[in-house]
Formats: C-alpha cells, structure tokens, sequence
C-alpha cells in the first residue's frame, strides 16, 4: 500500500509543491519525492491551507489546489499500482509527474489481447528495460503463444482472471515447468495487465488477487573447503579453457558479483586507495554504481595473470566447463537440488527437475555470488555484505541465502556467551 502527501520545501515566499510517496515492499520503508508545477505561497500553505475560512478568496483557493492535488495523487497511485515496486524510484516518480503535465502521446490500437500487448509493452517501456529482463519476456510470449494455440482461443486481456490461471498452471504444469517458473512468469502476466489498465483497457476484477505460492528451492554453494579443492586441482588435469574457467569461477566466489557484471571486469577498472585495491563498475542487473575490494585471492589470480583477469567466454561455456572444473575438484556429495534435463531423449527439450545430484552436476554461474554471501554471513557485517552484494534490502539478502528465523535466532545466541 502506498500513500502520497504534499510538502512545501523552499525557503522562497513563493514555490511550486513537492510531492512525497511512501510505501513498503520486502519489509523495507522506500520515501521518493518530486516536484510539482502546484505554486503556493509559504504563507498560504503554513497557514491557510488546511484551515476554515470565511474569506471567500482562501476559500476558492483551497478548493482549487486541492483539486489539482488529488488527480496528482490519484495519477501517481494508479501508476504505482502498474508496476513492480522494485522499479519505482526518484527518477521513476519525476517521470510520472512529468506525464501527468504532459501525457506521452498513445500508440493508436493499443492490442487488448496479451500477446500482442507483450510486444507493446516492450516498446513502451524501452527506455526502462534492461535487455536481459526483455530477453525474458519475449521467452514468456513464445510460451504464451503455444498455451494459445493448446486452448485454440485468444487471450484477451480482460479475460485474465481465476479461470484462465487455473488453465495456464495446468497447461504448464503438463509441460514439465517447475512452480517457481510458473509463478514468475504469472506476476509477469500480472504486471502487463496493470499496464493496460494504467492506459484505460479494462481487465477482470480478480487480477489483483491473483497469485501462485513459491515452493522452497535448496541454495546450493560452495564452501570454504569446495574451493580449496578448485585451487588444488593438478594443472595437468586442466587445458587452458578450463583453468580459465576456474579462474573466474574463483573470482566471482570472492567478490559477490553475478556473471553480468564479473565477466567484464578489466583491470583499467581497480583502482588502488590506502594501499587496498578495489574495483569499480556499475551493475548491469541494477544499475548500481559499485566499488568492491579485491580479495587476496582474487589478487593472486590478476598476480600470476600478469595483472589482467582471465578472458571473457560466453555464459553457457562458462556453466558447462564450471561443472567440469568442479568434478574434477571431486566436489561430488549427493545434494538435493534442481538441474535441467531433457524431457525425452533426443527432444532437445530441457526442463528444472528436482532430485538429489552430485554437487558439482548443480553447479551453475550464479554459484558464485551465493557462495559469497553464504560464506562470509557471520564473518563480514550483513550491513557490509548487502552493500557488496548490491541486495536492496537486508531481507532480500537473508532470503538469498536461505536464512530462516530460527537459523538468525541461532546466530544470536552467539552473542549471549
């Protein structure tokens, strides 16, 4: 739930309004403000504005702002319940102010079934989109292009509701998805929906209540112990590629960053401060400007490397020749976890099927960056590993790495001793 309040923030006599949202999402409070062309006088707005009077003038006054001052706040609700609140920002609310003064012009025959709203919304939020999030979009609209063509009937905008989730779940429960897939791609569903309601086309009254549980997935990571074994391998047991690939997959298990962002790190990127070397870039998922240290092991790699990190290689060799480098590395426990397999043989279709594996078979690039934030929880203040990380939140952070309220209250039971 948001909420929208108004505020005079000038030390002029005369000044245009700010406007102020405040609302929770993941258990953190988030307060962004903007301005506004609502010009008052320090005095009216301190004095008179909120108050009775008999003076027809004040009182004309009143009626008037506040009627400009509720479509501004029913403007930027409307917006607000739109989208996914982890994209709401400053610069997000500027923008729909800006929009309420002046309205981006309509792409005429805006589509009111999903499938073709998908391509609409791409292009109307091209702006905001992060390619890697567009890529998977256009994945759900092949999916929901098939599930079309399965039930032979269109999918109208205003015909998601209770019903055709039902329909859709078991249409993609019969293709072998897993729940969380699932669900991703229902709040997905979801947000183009409120999209098109934003811009005027109507959508069923059971939208907003739509939803589909989660199921707990296991956080696989390595230990402290799984990467001595990496750093031990033989190097006659490794060509080239792979000790290129274990190189990186050391990196990332010390710096905390996903593959987006760690692939490309080059040395004209560290900087050295105090004699500590630290390294900077911006986030490709978030945007975040990051300065992150450089951890003794990462130091060795760029040392025998001649100060240069490892080549860049393309993320699927890097998944495979990961779960080579840690087979060989004997990181073999049986682990329960989830991994893709081939639904027939020969089909080339690949789906997330759940069972317990040897460890090193569920090794995957994102490894890296849990394997971080697991292993230095407790050692490093969370505060400190957040900002690393790049985690909004210190409960997103918790949940990433699979922390319950017991195991937190565990850890603070250190603290009685």
């Amino acid at each position: 739930m948001a909420s929208i309040n108004f505020l005079y923030r000038s030390t002029k006599k005369t000044s245009n309004l700010n406007v102020r949202l405040l609302f929770r999402h993941n258990a953190k409070d988030y307060v962004f403000g903007a301005k506004t062309k609502v010009e008052v006088s320090k005095i009216y707005w301190s004095k008179q504005h909120k108050k009775k009077s008999k003076d027809i003038d004040i009182t004309n006054q009143q009626t008037e702002i506040n009627n400009q001052l509720n479509k501004i706040e029913n403007h930027v609700l409307k917006a607000f319940n739109s989208v996914n609140a982890d994209n709401i920002n400053k610069d997000w609310l500027q923008t729909q102010i800006d929009y309420y003064y002046n309205p981006p012009q309509q792409v005429k025959n805006t589509p009111t079934d999903l499938i073709n709203y998908i391509d609409f919304y791409i292009e109307y939020r091209k702006y905001e989109i992060k390619k890697s999030s567009k890529n998977k979009l256009k994945v759900l609209k092949n999916k929901l292009q098939r599930f079309e063509n399965f039930r032979k009937k269109k999918i109208s905008i205003a015909d998601v509701n209770d019903n055709f989730k039902n329909e859709f779940v078991s249409y993609c429960k019969g293709e072998l998805y897993s729940q969380n897939t699932i669900q991703r791609e229902l709040a997905n569903i979801k947000t183009f929906c409120k999209h098109a309601r934003f811009l005027g086309l109507k959508t069923h009254h059971q939208l907003d209540s739509l939803r589909l549980e989660k199921v707990k997935v296991e956080k696989i990571y390595l230990t402290f112990d799984d990467l001595t074994k990496i750093e031990n391998i033989s190097k006659n047991e490794l060509t080239d590629s792979l000790n290129n690939a274990k190189d990186w997959l050391i990196i990332s298990c010390y710096t905390g960053q996903r593959i987006s962002d760690f692939m490309k790190f080059t040395d004209e990127q560290i900087r050295i401060e105090e004699g500590e070397h630290l390294i900077e870039f911006t986030q490709m998922k978030t945007g975040k400007n990051m300065t992150v240290p450089l951890h003794p092991k990462v130091l060795e790699i760029l040392k025998k490397r001649n100060g240069k990190f490892p080549y860049r290689i393309s993320d699927q060799k890097y998944n495979d020749f990961i779960k080579t480098v840690c087979g060989l590395a004997k990181i073999n426990e049986l682990t329960k976890g989830s991994k893709l397999v081939e639904t027939e043989k020969d089909s080339k279709v690949y789906r997330k099927q759940s069972g317990t594996y040897k460890k090193y078979d569920l090794v995957t690039s994102h490894i890296g960056r849990r394997s971080f934030a697991t292993n230095f929880y407790g050692k490093i203040p969370t505060t400190y590993l957040i900002y690393a990380t790049g985690h909004s939140t210190e409960s997103m952070f918790l949940n990433y790495i699979g922390k319950s309220n017991k195991d937190l209250a565990l850890e603070i039971t250190k603290y009685f001793k």
